[in-house]
């Protein structure tokens, strides 16, 4: 055994080392997500810095990294455009409320039960739509307001971009993005120590600067003067029926990714399991102080998360120093940001898109369950033709649907030898097995009509593991009206001999 300081020292070296991997990391992407959600750059940092130094020193899980995620860029954007930015705040304030409720209340374990198909389907409409997006950004022009208008114009983008030196300049530079952030995997051992987003945008920064392309380039200004709490005006348009809609989304949604990011986190180190109401209550903390900055809401992020893990981090010093190293930075060079191009951050944000569409996974999916697989696809069609809240809400009634139509699954078995037999006044036996709910009683009766109408039926209903009343009521009613039918037959045959 080690001596404890000699311990406690190595284990404070690994967690400054996992904190400066994780920071670069975190910074690009703090910036790149505030830019695709339309709003300033320093509000992403901010939620990065609260998502360290405030959401790091909480309970729940000890090594999930929170900040800006890519995954709400969609819903915060449309916010932003229909409510103001001055409004984000507020509603970032009222969801991180609605989250220290729900975790009050216990209710962060029954987000594990949402179905994994209407979540890997609201990632991919997410991401197709923030890869439709960033192309207009990487082409350093502005990008129509729905993710179908998106798609739509993406012909005549890139015809317009064939005219425009400066617009191929910023093509070359978010192309060459994607591309390195694309092969980074494949490249030495000793190289990939570097973080692939800082190299990526680090190269493209440093090729636009020597080349001094004309392409646009990160506005930052000081911290200080973007923070924005929300006014009474603002908190006041919570009664809206739509800024209340926005509200359920951020808090459901946001809730729904960091406990999903906890449960693959807690399956890659050995440490401490995540306690899902605690981290719950993380969360809302973070969005609450979030939206009293006027800042991005934030959620666990997987790609940090996992990060920090593989950095060698063993307790939250790790990402509590990674929201120091921010604040720092963001401090001390906010000019460094300023050289950065729009086009090398839009780069790393269509790389994001692209991972988080289940491409890999949705032929082995159709494979093994096809339901599971319509799902996934017809909630990422809703998000882009409709938009994040409806998508989802879609996704959730599908799985609803699809899950009560296979628990009503029921299996009926027919006597064919006393059926077939002679009318002898012997009973035909029908067993029902499974669960016999009223979405399968068309299928029972249909089956119950063909049985022959001059013999009594005998209904087994041991095998049931469910059966709901309008069944129990409909069999019930049917057997007797057939018995009373079949006796009444019976009888007329036996007077006419």
């Amino acid at each position: 055994m080690l001596p404890t300081t000699l311990r406690s020292s190595r284990v404070l070296r690994n967690e400054i080392t996992a904190s400066l991997v994780v920071f670069l990391v975190a910074m690009p992407l703090c910036v790149g997500v505030a830019v695709a959600s339309g709003v300033p750059a320093e509000l992403g940092l901010i939620t990065g810095i609260v998502g360290g130094l405030v959401t790091g020193l909480l309970p729940g899980s000890s090594l999930q990294v929170s900040g800006p995620a890519a995954g709400l860029t969609v819903l915060v954007y449309e916010a932003v455009q229909t409510y103001g930015l001055s409004t984000l705040g507020a509603i970032v304030l009222a969801a991180g409320l609605l989250q220290l409720l729900l975790g009050a209340l216990r209710m962060g374990r029954w987000f594990r039960a949402i179905s994994v198909a209407v979540v890997e389907g609201m990632l991919a409409g997410i991401g197709l739509t923030i890869i439709a997006g960033q192309l207009y950004a990487m082409a350093d022009a502005t990008a129509p307001g729905s993710g179908m208008a998106k798609l739509a114009g993406l012909p005549g983008l890139l015809l317009d971009s064939t005219g425009s030196a400066a617009a191929l300049a910023a093509l070359g530079v978010g192309a060459g993005t994607v591309a390195l952030l694309a092969g980074w995997a494949h490249l030495p051992e000793r190289v990939r120590k570097v973080p692939a987003p800082l190299a990526a945008v680090a190269l493209a920064t440093g090729a636009s600067f020597l080349l001094d392309l004309p392409v646009a380039r990160l506005d930052v200004q000081g911290l200080l003067g973007a923070v924005q709490p929300p006014g009474i005006g603002d908190v006041a348009r919570l009664a809206e029926i739509g800024v209340l809609g926005t509200v359920l989304a951020f808090a459901l949604i946001s809730s729904a990714e960091s406990l999903f990011s906890a449960a693959a986190v807690d399956r890659m180190h050995d440490g401490p399991r995540t306690d899902y109401d605690k981290e719950l209550m993380a969360q809302g903390t973070g969005n609450t102080v979030c939206g009293l900055l006027g800042a991005l809401p934030m959620t666990a992020v997987i790609v940090r998360s996992a990060t920090n893990v593989q950095a060698g981090a063993q307790t939250k010093a790790s990402r509590v120093l990674h929201g120091l190293w921010i604040l720092l930075f963001a401090a001390a060079f906010p000019a460094a940001l300023g050289i950065i191009p729009l086009a090398a951050l839009a780069g790393v944000l269509v790389h994001a898109g692209w991972k988080l569409m289940p491409v890999k996974q949705l032929r082995p999916l159709w494979r093994r369950h096809r339901g599971e697989a319509l799902i996934l696809v017809l909630t990422a069609t809703a998000v882009v033709v409709l938009n994040l809240f409806e998508g989802v809400l879609l996704g959730l009634v599908l799985a609803v649907i699809k899950t009560a139509w296979e628990t009503s699954h029921i299996q009926i078995e027919v006597d064919e030898t006393e059926e077939a037999a002679d009318a002898n006044g012997r009973p035909v036996r029908v067993a029902l097995a499974g669960h016999a709910t009223f979405l399968r009683l068309p299928q029972m009766l249909d089956t119950l009509e063909k049985l022959p109408r001059d013999r009594p039926v005998q209904l087994d209903l041991t095998g049931l593991r469910h059966l709901d009343h309008a069944c129990h009521t409909a069999l019930m009613n049917w057997v007797e009206r057939h018995n009373q039918a079949s006796l009444d037959m019976v009888s007329v045959g036996d007077a006419r001999s």
